[in-house]
């Protein structure tokens, strides 16, 4: 396809552009913007709607062919880049769609898929690097999804994209309450475990679980951890024993460690 030039910010395709910097205008619009040769490469090879190419004016490399393309000068480029060295080349995307309904989740469960029924329940983590990195353990653990609770940084949300480096293609991505997601897999015979530091809580180390075992894990907030209902709901809290004088772990490699003991 021929590219289009555009060498204004008033331009009306770069305004819109430019709302999808914030979740209200993701959400109104039902796009979302990525940045960078590799994530937009991995974005191609999944399969996702991409909607437009953006390229700085200056830009000489390769990129994806057969998609509506615009090169911008250097001013209105700079103006929907996130990075501040940015590599001269964007991508427009359409959301992909997020289960936000236990009955639509309840079907998910059901369904066969290729990954083991393990499910990443995420309470609150507002760290956007946390959760990119959270989502990306998931899918190397070779968990089927990740359940985004109420309180948790936007999906969408530009440096959780990068941290994901795609990975939110490859897996279920779900937006749900945590009480309501843990009553949904608990009701399909889905064992949930609960991060916590209270006295009952058992050390990782000594569960068995067998490899394609069914089983959900909830992990927290960065300053308040799990949610305190959250844990007396789960069927099992555990903890990850600290010999350090450390107070605690970042949530990602807390999570990280877990997921893949399990």
């Amino acid at each position: 396809m021929q590219e289009e030039f555009i060498s204004s910010k008033q331009n009306a395709k770069v305004k819109n552009w430019r709302k999808l910097k914030t979740a209200k205008g993701r959400k109104q619009q039902g796009l979302y913007m990525i940045e960078g040769e590799h994530l937009i490469e991995e974005a191609v090879r999944s399969g996702v709607y991409l909607e437009a190419i953006i390229l700085n004016e200056t830009y000489e490399g390769a990129y994806p062919t057969g998609f509506s393309t615009y090169r911008l000068a250097a001013h209105v480029f700079e103006s929907l880049a996130e990075t501040d060295s940015p590599q001269g080349i964007l991508a427009i995307l359409g959301a992909q769609s997020r289960f936000n309904a236990a009955e639509d989740f309840q079907q998910l469960l059901a369904k066969p898929g290729d990954a083991i029924n393990r499910w990443l329940l995420v309470d609150g983590v507002q760290d956007p690097g946390n959760l990119g990195t959270i989502i990306r353990t998931a899918d190397a653990a070779g968990y089927r999804g990740v359940v985004l609770g109420t309180g948790t940084v936007d999906l969408y949300n530009d440096k959780v994209l990068r941290s994901t480096q795609g990975s939110h293609w490859h897996i279920e991505v779900v937006e749900l309450p945590i009480e309501t997601a843990m009553q949904t897999l608990q009701g399909a015979g889905i064992p949930v475990l609960a991060t916590a530091l209270h006295r009952e809580a058992r050390d990782y180390r000594t569960l068995d679980y067998a490899a394609g075992a069914p089983l959900a894990l909830v992990v927290g907030n960065e300053g308040q951890g799990v949610q305190a209902k959250l844990i007396e709901q789960a069927n099992l809290s555990v903890f990850i024993p600290m010999p350090g004088q450390a107070e605690s772990l970042n949530v990602a490699v807390a999570t990280g460690i877990l997921l893949f003991a399990l």
